[in-house]
């Protein structure tokens, strides 16, 4: 055998072994808790619809791309609507990828250059983590949402310094004091960047996000929105100056070295923007978020604390969490449990999503169903 292929047994077999050993899922269930699609945009005939109207107004589009946007891959509405989803967000430009690890990715590892510094947040998704390890600039990590530590790394930091949070964090739903994060950034003239994924649509005047709510977009750097979760497609837009904008279109290599997203993937975000402005879909969502928190308070079920649509149940080992979910799904509840090493271990889950198409009725019986499932003590 290969020493290669010996390399890979061994790993397969440990994480076999620790019971973490991750299965593409193949199984559909009844009610969805685990996907990210927050306001069913994802199944909305309306939006295929509108997707299908803007399509319909450009001449002879193709089904692929062709290239890169750098070679054949551009179009005029591309720009467009990198245009349109930014005045949207109140910022000066914008620019598409492919999806938010691409953007992620793409704009910290551009950045940041030898001699500079990025501190992230330790919980921030592995996208930005990995863009940070690509930068070759000097990397720290703060205690989550802890602005003591956020100072003191400032403290220490050398060079142009980046900052970089999510504004409503995946596998926990919580969200960091914002404001005071600005401010510390103001103080060590430090560039804020905000990762927007799962805020989008959720938070703010017409689903905004969290940035924009607090009235901190002249305040932030730059912020990345992905398509993938509430808006229901695909991509990513890296929003922030027009300087920005053609800086990452010179140097951000996944922008640079990928074949275009096609004009059917720009028109369903555009639609997914259009029809994000028709409904006041923060509230909607925000009703189904209280529910749930009223029914999940009259338990002692051990939760994060979050506002956002994403939930948790803490369990104190991989065994645990698994079973939850196993007797979750058994009974028609899709949720999945996150296991280390996406989690710390100790801190293994249900995560528990919640959308506009979940009936109060099947969150009622999500609630008691995990009520009937009792951690170890």
């Amino acid at each position: 055998m290969h020493q290669a292929e010996q390399f890979i047994l061994n790993k397969l077999q440990q994480r076999t072994d620790k019971g973490i050993l991750r299965k593409l899922p193949a199984n559909t269930f009844a009610c969805d808790f685990s996907s990210n699609d927050y306001l069913g945009f994802a199944g909305s005939a309306e939006l295929k619809t509108k997707a299908q109207n803007l399509l319909a107004q450009i001449p002879a589009y193709k089904n692929g791309a062709t290239g890169s946007r750098l070679l054949s891959g551009n179009h005029i509405f591309t720009e467009e609507t990198e245009q349109y989803i930014a005045g949207f967000h109140e910022a000066a430009a914008g620019l598409i990828f492919n999806s938010g690890y691409d953007a992620n990715v793409g704009l910290l590892s551009a950045l940041a250059q030898r001699g500079d510094t990025v501190i992230c947040d330790e919980l921030v998704h592995a996208s930005l983590i990995d863009g940070a390890r690509l930068s070759y600039a000097n990397r720290y990590s703060f205690k989550h949402n802890d602005l003591h530590d956020l100072e003191t790394k400032l403290k220490a930091a050398k060079g142009s310094i980046y900052v970089v949070i999510e504004s409503v964090y995946s596998m926990d739903g919580d969200m960091p004091p914002l404001q005071e994060i600005s401010t510390l950034c103001q103080q060590y003239q430090a560039s804020l960047i905000v990762d927007e994924a799962h805020a989008t649509g959720i938070f703010g005047r017409q689903g905004a996000g969290l940035v924009q709510a607090m009235g901190l977009q002249n305040k932030v750097f730059a912020r990345i929105v992905t398509f993938g979760k509430a808006m229901g497609c695909h991509g990513a837009i890296v929003l922030g100056s027009h300087n920005l904008r053609e800086y990452l279109i010179n140097f951000a290599r996944p922008f640079i070295y990928t074949t275009a997203a096609p004009l059917h993937t720009i028109a369903t975000i555009k639609a997914a923007y259009q029809l994000l402005q028709e409904t006041d879909y923060p509230q909607l969502i925000s009703d189904k978020i209280a529910h749930y928190l009223y029914l999940i308070g009259q338990t002692s079920l051990p939760v994060t604390q979050s506002r956002s649509a994403v939930h948790t149940i803490l369990y104190q080992n991989s065994s645990e969490a698994k079973t939850a979910a196993a007797a979750l799904q058994y009974k028609g509840l899709d949720v999945k449990a996150i296991l280390s090493p996406t989690v710390a271990e100790g801190r293994e889950r249900l995560r528990i999503c919640l959308h506009l198409f979940n009936t109060n009725e099947e969150i009622e019986t999500l609630v008691n169903e995990l009520k009937a499932i009792k951690p170890h003590e």
